[in-house]
């Protein structure tokens, strides 16, 4: 029997995350809209601890792999969450982007099915809200807080046990140090809130693909394969015109090399997390040579701006 955890539904949004990405026949980046539930309070959200829960004894330090004792088989029938320690840090909030390390057990065997999130790259931040499991397990847990809860299980699944280990909470945009630009470059303003603003400059349009760091952050660095969170912004070259921006939604996941133009798995690769990334892409990069249409992009210069917040490395998916 599967278990239906907080790993497999962690990974399944950032699977619909990737799928709404672009691609050759696609017109950009598509992000995630904003939930409606983001404007709950958290703390309302949050499960109650109970005695199936609370029976489940957690040993380890926070950030670690947790090690567990409990009565098998362990008769999980509802969702509960209980407080192994709370953390030093500032409460979640709706709409934070977290950082969680994970381990989680089979409730019938006390088997380990998992570990992840304990090393830098090996999971990705997630948006946590009210309707997430992850949201209803931490309610507005501080930093550094580490809870057990029990998940039931389906006709398809065994119930599991999982401790979830909030490490921090992800910026929303790039934090990476400044760096100087290049000249001839597209110009690039922020707004207090992070979401930046294009300039170009008066002068020919690139013909190759170009690509600079504005930030560069001090995170693990982006290979092929790996699965990235970013925040993004799109600007024809050729219009001038915002096309696409993932501000003022969700950011946007996807696999480095796969379900997007090529030019923004370029944009990225090499780059590290906490970086912002400015790339010109030609069509070549882009979405082909053509004539000049709006609804598609094709034969269009464009301009990203990349706000690299997380990745998962290939190797640990």
């Amino acid at each position: 029997m599967r278990t239906r955890s907080i790993i497999a539904l962690s990974v399944a949004a950032l699977a619909t995350l990737a799928l709404a990405g672009c691609s050759s026949s696609a017109a950009a980046p598509t992000a995630s809209p904003t939930s409606t539930a983001a404007a709950v309070n958290l703390c309302t959200a949050k499960v109650a601890s109970g005695p199936v829960s609370d029976a489940v004894k957690v040993t380890g330090d926070v950030g670690a792999e947790a090690k567990i004792s409990f009565t098998k088989p362990l008769a999980v029938s509802k969702l509960q969450s209980t407080v192994v320690k709370d953390g030093p840090g500032a409460k979640l909030k709706a709409g934070d982007l977290v950082q969680f390390a994970l381990t989680e057990f089979n409730a019938k065997t006390g088997a380990k099915n998992g570990a992840i999130g304990q090393q830098d790259g090996s999971l990705l931040p997630q948006p946590i809200s009210p309707d997430s499991i992850l949201g209803q397990v931490l309610g507005c847990a501080t930093v550094g807080t580490r809870v057990v809860a029990t998940i039931p299980g389906d006709e398809n699944n065994d119930a599991s046990v999982d401790v979830v280990d909030v490490v921090k909470v992800i910026p929303n945009a790039a934090w990476g140090t400044d760096v100087a630009p290049t000249a001839g470059m597209p110009t690039v303003t922020l707004a207090a809130d992070g979401t930046p603003k294009v300039t170009l400059p008066k002068t020919a349009m690139p013909t190759a693909f170009e690509k600079e760091t504005l930030k560069k952050g001090d995170g693990a660095t982006i290979a092929k394969g790996d699965s990235v969170l970013v925040q993004y912004y799109g600007v024809s070259w050729n219009s001038g015109k915002v096309f696409d921006k993932s501000w003022g939604a969700q950011p946007f996941g996807f696999q480095v090399g796969s379900g997007v133009v090529a030019g923004f798995s370029d944009a990225v690769t090499g780059a590290t997390v906490g970086s912002q990334v400015l790339a010109v892409l030609p069509p070549s990069a882009a979405y082909g040579a053509g004539e000049i249409n709006d609804k598609d992009l094709k034969g269009q210069t464009l301009v990203f701006v990349i706000d690299i917040l997380g990745v998962q490395h290939a190797q640990t998916k």
